[in-house]
């Protein structure tokens, strides 16, 4: 079975706010993030199907808090927490926050494209 860490991580990224290393395995992407700022993430999701994240993602978070905007509620997790988030959100953060992702790679492909898109745009403004 594969397995994957920081440490062996295929992909690192500088994302401003923080760092990720990601890589997949039996169709999904690991992706741990270390979250220096708090952030609010919806902007970066423009483009997309109601400009939500279109992903499921299963995850845990290690250290501070993360909370997913739905249209009709809104769920906060915290640092010992295990989670489902289905998709038809929008992602924010508190400073200091440390999760793993683990999501359909698929569909995180479509997610990091418009990401990337966004940030691209906002750069070049």
């Amino acid at each position: 079975m594969p397995k994957m860490s920081k440490a062996t991580a295929s992909k690192v990224q500088d994302i401003g706010i923080g760092e990720v290393w990601e890589d997949v395995a039996g169709g999904y992407e690991f992706s741990f993030l270390d979250l220096h700022e708090e952030s609010d993430m919806a902007g970066l999701l423009k483009g997309l199907p109601d400009d939500r994240c279109i992903c499921p993602h299963w995850g845990y978070v290690m250290k501070g808090a993360i909370t997913f905007t739905f249209a009709d509620h809104t769920e906060t997790f915290e640092a010992g927490d295990a989670f489902y988030v289905p998709p038809g959100h929008t992602p924010a953060n508190a400073a200091d926050t440390e999760v793993l992702f683990i999501s359909p790679e698929e569909e995180s492909a479509i997610v990091t494209a418009a990401i990337e898109r966004n940030m691209a745009a906002l750069e070049s403004s």
